[in-house]
């Protein structure tokens, strides 16, 4: 067998986001992958149902802890919930600073 290559690394960039999600949409296609209505997940959250369709529509603010216990329902982290775009120590710190 040859020699294996060393990989050039800087050849290689980070894939781009193509669709910004919303912390609403994010639940909504969780709970769909999951094969849950709303009712189901609110029955195994604690978390009314009222409430959750008003945080799919964007029109309530999550919060950690509906998100803690909708994740747990969900049986995702609850980052997958609260950022859906993936979180970037660069910007934050940017905004930050």
């Amino acid at each position: 067998m040859g020699a294996i290559k060393k990989t050039n690394a800087a050849k290689y960039v980070p894939a781009r986001v193509r669709v910004r999600l919303t912390v609403g949409q994010q639940v909504r296609n969780v709970r769909e992958l999951q094969e849950m209505t709303q009712a189901e997940l609110a029955e195994s959250s604690g978390v009314p149902q009222p409430t959750i369709s008003s945080i799919e529509a964007d029109r309530v603010a999550i919060g950690v802890e509906r998100a803690e216990k909708l994740a747990r329902a969900l049986r995702v982290h609850p980052a997958v919930l609260l950022w859906p775009n993936g979180w970037d120590a660069r910007v934050e710190t940017k905004r930050a600073g």
